[in-house]
């Protein structure tokens, strides 16, 4: 096991990195007292029992009530369940009570960060009401084939510009010149991000719904794609 990746992840559902480390030494050793799990982990027994606390309180460990007091965990599949399902409830009441007029910014917004870029591209996509079109390595577009795919199967226009052989049903795809990092996406003609995406890359992106951006990256891919058939077709001539 990646114990610093299982830590990482465990942080995402609300445990800090001292609670996380304790639950992960429930999870292998089963019942403990605090005792044994300052013991084996080198953490003070206070940090432990104040831990301990705090997942008996997140709902990741029980107290078990023998000749001294031991904790056993909650199957990570229950506690990280039960954390969704609230979440879940809670972002339907937040989405019924925040009742603000959500405005489109219509300027450009710098996006920093893989994480992030990551999230503004799954947002972007699972809003797509009629097309997409995604210019972007092969390797990228490995990663968003399961949205896209999606895409293609709900009926919606999906256009590909990548720099290796792709395979999507219902898509159409051209083949091109090595991409790098960069990345470019529009969709239904009325949002853009575009930028440096993936490993070893700055991760900075700009997205903007401003009218004047959107037509100029419609144009530049439009072209692209162009010079693209042109060369096909020379190709095909030789």
């Amino acid at each position: 096991m990646d114990e610093s990746k299982a830590i990482e992840y465990l942080m995402h559902f609300g445990m800090s990195r001292q609670e996380a480390t304790v639950y992960l030494r429930l999870i292998e050793a089963g019942k403990q007292t605090g005792y044994e799990i300052a013991r084996d982990t080198g953490i003070s027994r206070s940090n432990v029992y104040a831990s301990l606390a705090a997942l008996v309180e997140k709902g990741a460990a029980y107290l078990v009530e023998e000749d001294a007091k031991r904790y056993i965990p909650v199957h990570v599949q229950e506690f990280c369940g039960n954390r969704i399902r609230r979440m879940e409830e809670e972002q339907k009441w937040l989405d019924m009570n925040l009742t603000g007029e959500q405005k489109e910014e219509e300027g450009y917004v710098t996006i920093d960060g893989q994480e992030h870029i990551s999230d503004k591209i799954h947002n972007l996509l699972a809003n797509v009401e009629e097309r997409v079109y995604c210019s972007c390595s092969g390797v990228c577009l490995e990663q968003l084939k399961g949205q896209l795919k999606e895409l293609t199967e709900k009926g919606k226009k999906v256009v590909l510009v990548t720099d290796h052989p792709f395979e999507l049903s219902g898509a159409i795809i051209y083949v091109t010149k090595e991409k790098g990092n960069q990345i470019g996406l529009i969709t239904d003609s009325k949002y853009v991000l575009s930028g440096e995406y993936g490993q070893e890359s700055r991760n900075t992106c700009v997205y903007s719904g401003q009218r004047n951006f959107v037509t100029l990256f419609k144009t530049a891919l439009a072209n692209e794609i162009e010079l693209i058939k042109i060369r096909e077709g020379e190709n095909e001539n030789e």
